[in-house]
């Protein structure tokens, strides 16, 4: 039994490299298609189809995450589906193979796709996202976000401070900084701004090309200006260079413990944090789908299939594969919008579908 569980995950492990490649593919190729239609279009930037093809090679390990748990469907389908028409899987029952040692077989392969899952979407993929763009931003001059760039909101005695960073350049050098710091009423206080800012080993701000506009006077009195340039100025702040970082990048692309520092400082500034709450969550939750993918799988194993019936299966695996990717997306969204418990929230669809698995499992292989 063991040589027939060995031949079985192999088939598994060749079919669902074969999606993944399948899918990868087709991926860079719309990939490299925009960039390379980018290149045409900005000439100045000395930006050519071998650095856009480059860049588009340093998204694949972001790609490879969130296609393999719809691969290990596909390809887990595959393999049950043609294993049932050939009849091999009715010849491993008649030798004492029983649904649960099935289940529990293909549970192992689902975790080892699951620790493979988590480790591309938290190690691998968020490095390789940051270096691509990082490289980009070679050409195009800097990292920004949006026309507003990064807002960020730490205490400072007690009393609030409001930073916008417009730019990141790749050498790690802030661009058109803003700081608003407002004293223990509320009210506005001084302004500084500075066209570049280093970050200093000690983790304070190095800004260079300094605005400092201070504002006095009582709230019933007219309020007083006194502005001063001066070419550089030391900022004590607790904003590391990683939090501007983390402003300035999409929440996806940041790695679970990024996710979790970046919550902690928004919570502990009183700021709304629930997107990046959420995208933590699916972080954890989204590798737990490939062992929901290899259940919703299994019952194929038992089913009957004629020639051709096949291509209807994997087909079946292509359509739930990219529904729960776009319901992963779209609770997402919903969960965001109104305000639900984030874990809840990244949570839903994994249930969702691991109900419905257990549900086909249960009806297909138990109950006939």
């Amino acid at each position: 039994m063991r040589t027939a569980q060995a031949y079985v995950h192999r088939q598994i492990y060749l079919a669902v490299l074969f999606v993944t490649i399948g899918f990868l593919a087709l991926f860079f190729f719309f990939d490299a298609i925009n960039e390379i239609s980018f290149t045409s279009r900005n000439p100045v930037l000395q930006y050519t189809i071998v650095n856009a093809l480059s860049y588009v090679a340093m998204l694949i390990p972001g790609h490879i995450y969130e296609l393999l748990p719809i691969a290990v469907l596909i390809g887990t389908i595959f393999v049950m589906a043609s294993m049932a028409q050939s009849s091999e899987f009715t010849i491993l029952r008649t030798s004492g193979l029983s649904p649960g040692r099935a289940l529990r077989s293909l549970l192992w392969i689902g975790a080892l796709f699951g620790v493979l899952t988590f480790v591309i979407g938290d190690y691998v993929a968020p490095r390789t996202e940051k270096f691509a763009q990082n490289y980009k931003a070679r050409f195009e001059g800097s990292i920004t976000s949006g026309r507003t760039g990064a807002w960020m909101k730490e205490s400072v005695g007690g009393n609030d401070r409001i930073v916008n960073v417009q730019q990141l350049t790749p050498t790690a050098e802030m661009r058109n900084l803003r700081i608003f710091n407002f004293d223990g009423n509320g009210a506005l206080s001084d302004i500084v701004k500075a066209e570049t800012g280093t970050f200093g080993q000690d983790g304070n701000w190095h800004l260079q090309k300094v605005q400092h506009t201070v504002l006095t006077g009582a709230a019933e009195e007219q309020l007083r200006i006194k502005r001063e340039h001066v070419p550089s100025l030391y900022l004590q702040t607790e904003i590391s260079q990683s939090m501007v970082a983390s402003a300035l990048l999409e929440a996806d692309r940041m790695s679970a413990v990024e996710l979790y520092q970046y919550v902690s400082h928004l919570k502990s500034n009183n700021q709304s944090a629930q997107n990046y709450e959420i995208q933590f969550w699916r972080k954890v939750f989204y590798p737990l789908s490939c062992l929901v993918m290899v259940i919703l799988a299994l019952p194929f194993a038992y089913l009957h299939f004629r020639s051709g019936n096949i291509t209807s299966a994997v087909f079946g695996g292509v359509v739930i594969g990219i529904s729960f990717f776009l319901l992963n997306n779209v609770f997402g969204y919903i969960g965001n919008l109104n305000g639900w418990v984030p874990w809840i929230a990244a949570a839903i669809p994994s249930v969702i579908y691991t109900f419905i698995s257990l549900g086909a499992f249960v009806w297909l292989v138990l109950k006939r």
